[in-house]
């Protein structure tokens, strides 16, 4: 912390997990009533509906397609249901950006963007992360 910026520092943390789902309908009774995990309200982004649900300190979102065209969609369509993505929070979000640039990985978001719940956001490329798709936001 410096004296220009008051708010501590809170390094890196997992801030959530995105799933892909064909129907949330069908799998959120296993996490709400099989694993007891309680939901949280997030908004609907990028062409997905999501579920939100508490896990610790972190979220595992419930990502559906609403149309086929979307991201979600196309994901599923490519490689079906499963873990889409992980979202990292981090304290400076232009500065990691400037660090994985000078890093040499690559970038999908070269400027950070606004994503659900008005945060915001920027993803590497998996082609850089070791074959995951990875979600930067600020705390």
């Amino acid at each position: 912390m410096n004296a220009s910026d008051p708010s501590p520092r809170r390094g890196t943390r997992l801030a959530h997990i995105g799933v892909a789902v064909a129907s949330l309908e069908a799998i959120l009774p296993f996490y709400r009533e099989v694993l007891g995990m309680p939901e949280v309200p997030l908004d609907d982004a990028d062409g997905a509906r999501i579920a939100g649900l508490q896990a610790g300190d972190a979220v595992v979102e419930l990502l559906e397609p609403k149309v086929a065209d979307s991201p979600i969609g196309k994901f599923i369509d490519k490689r079906g249901p499963g873990i889409h993505h992980l979202c990292f929070a981090v304290d400076d979000l232009e500065g990691t950006l400037e660090r994985c640039r000078a890093a040499g990985i690559r970038l999908i978001d070269e400027r950070p963007r606004m994503g659900a719940e008005g945060k915001r956001i920027a993803f590497l490329h998996p082609a850089s992360t070791a074959g995951v798709l990875v979600e930067l936001t600020e705390y």
